[in-house]
């Protein structure tokens, strides 16, 4: 049976204060809240409603008032998952509340944050849950929507992808600052953003998980990219032998350099297994990431920051700290 530490793993613990200068992640976008005693729900008891409150606190509100965010990033849900969350809360409530805003029209309230333990919350046949109730613009409820998802890495990468353009799109974000906002470097968000440009066909064997990221930047403007995902799909194909059929589909063999091999300087010479983890973690962080291997099973890992942010975020995934 699942643990209640619903997305981030935190449980009734008070979080630790961080150091100066970390720590910005969802609490720059959130504010500092205010709670004035510990929230809990539960089933069968359903808590007494409290009333508005002035400023970030939390507040009990109708789980039937509440409604699912338009257009939120993440579009798919671990249906276990949530019946294993649902026992989880049935026994021990309901212990990190979720983040709200007002409904636009006035009736009830939209979600935020928090649609795993929300959907689960139901299940379990809680009434009412605690709530953050947040004043928030259309662009600042997607960011906060957006963030809190790709740190608690809910997000596979077309549903990260299509969260990027349309911060875009549809709230003038460049990339550069949504590289800033998420904490990950400009280059991961613009190959990620590349993704977009594959067949839907090939988008959905992504966000399925029968094709990685790796593999699906291979096939980025190849014309039989479809047929090729299906194979990787089924035969369970390495990046490198994509590669292969990628230059085999344009052709024949890709130009070589002058030194007679067609990997970058930087890798010329280095074992292709390493080189090839040290961009799978790249891919999965969205930082630089060296790996120096010594032989004989030692070595070491660099991970590359340009921000504090993005040590932060570093800091958050290593230690499972609550955000």
């Amino acid at each position: 049976m699942a643990d209640n530490k619903d997305e981030t793993g935190s449980d009734s613990t008070p979080a630790r204060k961080r150091p100066s200068g970390l720590g910005r992640g969802l609490n720059a976008l959130f504010g500092d809240v205010a709670v004035e005693a510990p929230v809990l729900a539960t089933p069968g008891g359903a808590a007494k409603a409290a009333a508005p409150v002035s400023g970030d606190a939390v507040q009990h509100v109708g789980v039937g008032t509440i409604r699912p965010l338009p257009g939120q990033p993440r579009r798919h849900f671990d249906e276990n998952a949530i019946a294993e969350l649902a026992d989880s809360i049935g026994l021990r409530g309901l212990l990190q509340p979720i983040i709200v805003r007002r409904s636009p029209d006035g009736d009830g309230y939209q979600l935020v944050a928090g649609e795993r333990r929300w959907r689960a919350a139901q299940r379990a046949g809680l009434h009412q849950i605690p709530a953050l109730v947040r004043e928030l613009d259309d662009a600042a409820t997607y960011e906060i929507a957006l963030v809190e998802n790709i740190q608690r890495q809910d997000l596979n990468a077309i549903e990260e992808a299509s969260a990027y353009r349309r911060l875009i799109e549809d709230f003038g974000h460049n990339q550069e600052a949504l590289a800033r906002l998420v904490g990950k470097s400009r280059s991961h968000v613009a190959n990620l953003m590349r993704l977009l440009d594959l067949p839907d066909s090939v988008q959905a064997l992504v966000g399925d998980g029968s094709l990685a990221m790796g593999h699906a930047r291979a096939l980025i403007g190849v014309d039989d990219a479809e047929a090729i995902a299906r194979r990787v799909a089924k035969e369970g194909l390495s990046v490198r032998a994509v590669e292969a059929l990628v230059r085999a589909d344009k052709g024949g063999e890709a130009p070589r350099k002058t030194s007679g091999d067609s990997r970058p300087p930087g890798e010329v010479g280095r074992d292709p297994d390493i080189v090839a983890v040290e961009r799978h973690l790249s891919e999965l962080l969205g930082i630089g990431v060296g790996i120096q291997y010594a032989g004989e099973g030692k070595g070491a890992l660099t991970l590359k920051f340009a921000s504090l942010d993005q040590l932060d975020m570093i800091c958050q995934r290593l230690s499972g700290e609550s955000i």
